[in-house]
């Protein structure tokens, strides 16, 4: 799946959500505090990653903190798009993000893919 030409939203401040729709799938960037407060924009960014068929990649890379509330936005996009029979990636996960898959046992449980950055 390519990227978009579109600038990098992790200039802007704080934190935040945004689905692009690609040719051949969803790409879902998440950046800076992923937390209670971006609950609204999780909504809307995982309505409009579900409307679009194809693959969903999740690119974490630009996350800096995640709270119960990102990380139940990632673990609720991974089961709706499963449940529609469609593949799902997280990419470049920071290690705060294993790290809280480790423990809470949940490492190995979702597919990940780590590129050259």
């Amino acid at each position: 799946m390519s990227e978009p030409d579109q600038d990098e939203p992790f200039d802007r401040p704080g934190g935040g959500l945004e689905a692009v729709d690609l040719a051949a799938g969803t790409l879902v960037r998440m950046w800076g505090d992923v937390d209670a407060g971006l609950r609204s924009q999780a909504s809307a960014v995982m309505a409009r990653a579900m409307q679009h068929g194809g693959p969903v990649v999740i690119d974490a890379s630009g996350v800096e903190f995640l709270d119960s509330s990102g990380l139940a936005f990632i673990l609720q996009l991974l089961k709706a798009a499963r449940e529609d029979h469609r593949k799902v990636v997280l990419r470049d996960p920071p290690t705060l993000v294993l790290d809280m898959f480790e423990l809470l046992g949940l490492a190995g449980t979702i597919p990940m893919e780590f590129t050259a950055r």
